[in-house]
């Protein structure tokens, strides 16, 4: 039997390349970066073949360039453009802060914990950069201010796995519950891209079980994703993700909600954003009937819905359900 290779999350393979890339004042060949660094070297231990490695090198660097993280590439003198021997590094002079700043415990204290809020597979890059910044100049930034500190994730919990399965070509199956329906269904999908719309986020694939490409609410997946062996081309995640994007849009822009927001509200600013306005209140897009119901609801009386009527009594069932769990009048 094949032995079971453990697979690391792609986040934690880009932590492990920064380090290395850190730790390092001359640079790491893309050999020694394969053999050697966590999240490359199972899959090269395995049998992957080096030329996909290679390629997930090259997607890893771009990830972190666009994160911020600066990769210095050091080649040949005689001829830059001869890159089989280049070395890789990130230079720490990048992250030092001048030398007149300086920080109070208690700012440095309230710089961890804004730091903090974010768990490591959704830092900001600004975060990241300021944390590293401030912990280069020799000061601990683990000085409690509070009892606690607060956890915010940005991304549900079948993100990872479908970034893998999408990396990787796999498809996957997981069980998904459609709005309106009491029981979830499962689904086969050649995942292609993640995408975030309306402050959600989508996976977009082909779903075998209707041999047509589907765009599906992650927050509606249940239970765990699932990789099989089953692959398809890579080339069939080129121009996924503006395909995806193009058709929410598509669907946004025949759904519009009339809506009456109290000024000055949580409801005003959230909907703002994203509203025209109306003779009477404001025009708001919206994707999924019943998660944008579920929003508007958790507004309560900040916010009235005018139409559509549909989304108008999915808001008053909602609040209505609201009432009678706590025992109320409505």
């Amino acid at each position: 039997m094949p032995a079971t290779v453990s697979r690391s999350a792609p986040e934690e393979r880009l932590v492990n390349l920064v380090v290395a890339l850190m730790a390092t004042e001359q640079g790491l060949t893309k050999d020694t970066i394969l053999s050697s660094v966590a999240g490359y070297r199972e899959q090269l231990e395995a049998g992957a073949s080096k030329d996909a490695l290679e390629k997930m090198f090259e997607r890893d660097k771009e990830s972190l360039r666009g994160l911020g993280v600066p990769i210095e590439t050091i080649g040949n003198r005689a001829d830059p453009d001869d890159l089989r021997e280049a070395r890789y590094r990130v230079p720490t002079a990048e992250y030092a802060l001048p030398e007149d700043i300086t920080f109070s415990p208690a700012e440095v204290a309230l710089l961890n914990i804004a730091g903090g809020v974010w768990g490591s597979e959704s830092l900001s890059a600004d975060a990241r950069s300021g944390l590293r910044k401030i912990r280069a100049l020799g000061i601990a930034v683990d000085e409690p201010i509070i009892g606690y500190a607060p956890r915010i994730r940005v991304r549900d919990a079948s993100f990872a796995a479908l970034q893998r399965a999408i990396e990787q070509c796999r498809v996957v199956t997981f069980t998904y519950l459609r709005p309106g329906e009491s029981r979830p269904r499962e689904r086969r999908v050649q995942p292609l891209a993640l995408v975030e719309y309306e402050a959600r986020w989508h996976v977009y694939g082909y779903d075998l079980n209707v041999d047509a490409d589907r765009t599906f609410l992650l927050s509606r997946i249940v239970g765990e994703v699932t990789a099989t062996r089953k692959t398809f081309p890579a080339e069939r995640r080129e121009g996924a993700g503006e395909r995806a994007l193009d058709g929410l849009r598509a669907v946004a822009a025949r759904q519009r909600a009339l809506l009456e927001v109290h000024p000055g509200t949580e409801a005003a600013l959230r909907l703002d954003r994203r509203a025209e306005r109306a003779p009477q209140g404001i025009y708001v897009p919206y994707v999924d009937l019943h998660v944008f119901a579920d929003e508007l609801a958790s507004y309560g009386p900040e916010v009235r819905v005018v139409e559509p009527e549909d989304l108008r009594a999915e808001v008053i069932r909602r609040l209505e359900a609201t009432v009678a769990l706590h025992g109320g009048a409505a």
